[in-house]
């Protein structure tokens, strides 16, 4: 294989396969991104694709931003590459030449050898599945990564549930719901599809990664084309402006599990309803979280019926306390003072910006909900305060 790449959009390339290289692994083929070259044609112009995966998810980017002037294919550490297509920054162009297992890189005044492994020996990446009869959808780019940035940010971390460290994923017809909970949240997003395909709702659980690396992806990116089989989701992004030739794919395995009764944990009997501007509420608590601490991590919420207001306070020994007034832009019940883990209140309105939201009570000790328009709902359990 013999290719002269863009260095910029290699670097660009090289920085989005990497997010799901494998950092250690038993397999050292995993820790290196593929590169398959071919000519488009008798002259220079040809396509590069940029293979990695971390045996649970894969992707695979093609791109004509490169002269191919040797076809073939090549694995290459992918810490090394990134090292040395970052430092190589001065240079327009790279060169790449492997010869085997070697491959050499040029710039004008440098030239590495890096040593990998057999291009033979790495794992394919699974095709999206055209016309198979699997349950598939397209949806908005935009519309997919509001769902997903609304509830990547609520699920677990290495909790023993496995089942709750990634998303479910439900559709029906062109509603579509994704979920997450860590056991003390909980955030519901809801969307409609282009179009599907596929008999009755389907349900999967995705793992946080995925959706995380799929986010990165949906940049410049029109519409995403989205299939689920037995044990994989594969997306396919219709990123050909941006790529220049074959766009890209992602596949991951699916989580396996029961994923909790969602349903059950959302309140149906709120009768306090308090609504903000959330620019001014996030301001608020992220200002009262200042004075707490591992001990005292809540904030007190006290929501008044006769002012208008929500006064936010906090209190830390040997610290300080703290307390903030908030206007609110209407209240429907009685006075209730109820406490919050401010993350988890800031953590909701960093994915609303720029919107109303509501605030639904029903009592100091049961769930609170936070609510924008008929797409978004999070439920967040309360805190004991002193």
């Amino acid at each position: 294989m013999k290719v002269i790449c863009d260095r910029a959009a290699l670097m660009d390339a090289v920085n989005l396969v990497s997010g799901v290289v494998a950092s250690r692994s038993p397999r050292p083929q995993l820790t290196c991104i593929k590169f398959d070259a071919r000519k488009d044609g008798d002259g220079g112009a040809g396509t590069i694709t940029l293979s990695a995966t971390d045996a649970e998810i894969s992707i695979r980017m093609s791109s004509a931003q490169a002269e191919v002037q040797k076809e073939g294919e090549a694995l290459i550490p992918a810490d090394k590459l990134r090292q040395i297509v970052s430092a190589e920054d001065k240079d327009p162009t790279l060169t790449l030449d492997s010869d085997g297992e070697m491959t050499s890189i040029r710039g004008a005044d440098a030239h590495f050898k890096v040593y990998g492994y057999p291009p033979g020996d790495f794992p394919e990446v699974p095709d999206f599945p055209e016309d198979s009869g699997d349950d598939s959808f397209a949806i908005d780019a935009s519309t997919l990564s509001t769902l997903i940035s609304r509830t990547t940010f609520s699920t677990a971390r290495e909790n023993s549930r496995y089942a709750i460290n990634g998303v479910l994923m439900r559709r029906e017809g062109k509603k579509i719901e994704m979920v997450a909970t860590d056991g003390r949240r909980l955030a519901l997003a809801k969307a409609s599809a282009n179009e599907f395909t596929g008999d009755g709702p389907s349900t999967c659980i995705v793992p946080t990664k995925a959706l995380t690396m799929a986010n990165k992806l949906l940049s410049g990116c029109d519409q995403v084309r989205v299939a689920v089989t037995d044990n994989q989701i594969i997306f396919k992004f219709d990123d050909s402006d941006v790529a220049g030739a074959g766009g890209t794919v992602l596949a991951s395995n699916l989580v396996d599990g029961t994923f909790p009764p969602y349903q059950d944990v959302i309140p149906k009997d709120q009768d306090k309803r308090a609504t903000f501007a959330v620019e001014s509420l996030g301001s608020a608590v992220r200002r009262a979280a200042l004075l707490t601490n591992e001990e005292s991590r809540g904030v007190r919420m006290a929501f008044g019926k006769d002012t208008q207001a929500l006064k936010i306070s906090s209190r830390a020994p040997e610290m300080g306390e703290a307390e903030i007034n908030v206007e609110m832009k209407s209240f429907d019940g009685d006075d209730i003072e109820i406490g919050f883990n401010p993350a988890f209140i800031t953590d909701a309105l960093k994915v609303l910006p720029g919107e109303e939201v509501m605030i639904e009570m029903k009592a100091p000790n049961k769930p609170g909900m936070i609510k924008s328009g008929n797409d978004f709902v999070y439920v967040v359990m309360p805190v004991n305060l002193q």
